[in-house]
């Protein structure tokens, strides 16, 4: 992995992961929330159910994707890069253009998702569920799509990204870009949206996510992960229908 590009592209994710940062909100500030309810948050101006705060949960959640997602796809860049060994035309920058073109599309709906459950008190202005049932349904559905012959279609076309490059070269850089993002997104959408359930700007519950969703697509070591992963979410979602925590 070397040249410009790469340097460019790596330097992208660590920016997103530095505004993440940035825009994370500490603990003490979450308690503090807790403890004195909704006009604790009001008065903070955060994320609000309106035209404002849509803008800014979009660019939150693309912010989210592109330091979450590029990471799970660079064995995916690296093999497109490696067709140019064959004599073929590959650019990187066109390819992950239109990787980030799903994911934008993603973003702008999570964002839609997170305003309406905003303005119906499913969630707090900082993006954590304030619902027992909204978690537990959201941990069941990602449990539960983890079995699925979609999920299964996806992560193969992921872990075998050469074939899925060659079967669709013709159509270049952009558009294989665009067609990985989409697969991409049928791999993870569903632990995507957990976000929710572990907090949208907890950067320790992104960090994890984002180890599982690198070593699902990993051939040797996903076709390990996927279920076991879908049976502890489906646990977790039990618990918490319970336990109502």
């Amino acid at each position: 992995m070397r040249g410009p590009h790469w340097l460019a592209l790596f330097a992208l994710i660590l920016a997103a992961w530095a505004a993440l940062y940035a825009m994370s909100i500490p603990a003490d500030l979450r308690a503090a929330g807790r403890v004195y309810g909704a006009d604790f948050w009001a008065d903070l101006c955060n994320l609000t159910p309106d035209a404002a705060g849509f803008v800014r949960m979009t660019l939150m959640w693309a912010l989210m994707s592109a330091s979450m997602m590029a990471p799970t796809a660079l064995p995916a860049f690296a093999t497109y890069e490696d067709l140019s060994h064959t004599g073929a035309e590959t650019r990187i920058p066109a390819l992950v253009a239109g990787y980030l073109v799903i994911w934008l599309g993603f973003s702008v709906m999570a964002a839609g998702l997170q305003l309406a459950l905003l303005r119906n008190g499913l969630l707090d202005p900082f993006g954590s569920s304030a619902s027992a049932a909204l978690s537990a349904g959201l941990l069941a559905v990602a449990g539960a799509y983890q079995f699925t012959p979609l999920k299964e279609a996806c992560l193969s076309k992921c872990r075998a990204p050469m074939m899925f490059f060659l079967q669709h070269f013709e159509e270049g850089a952009f558009r294989n870009g665009v067609r990985l993002g989409a697969v991409c997104l049928g791999c993870c959408w569903a632990l995507m949206l957990l976000g929710f359930v572990g907090g949208v700007m907890n950067l320790g519950f992104m960090a994890l996510a984002t180890v599982l969703m690198v070593l699902e697509k990993l051939p040797d070591i996903g076709r390990w992960l996927t279920r076991p992963l879908g049976v502890a979410l489906l646990a977790g979602a039990a618990w918490v229908a319970i336990t109502g925590i």
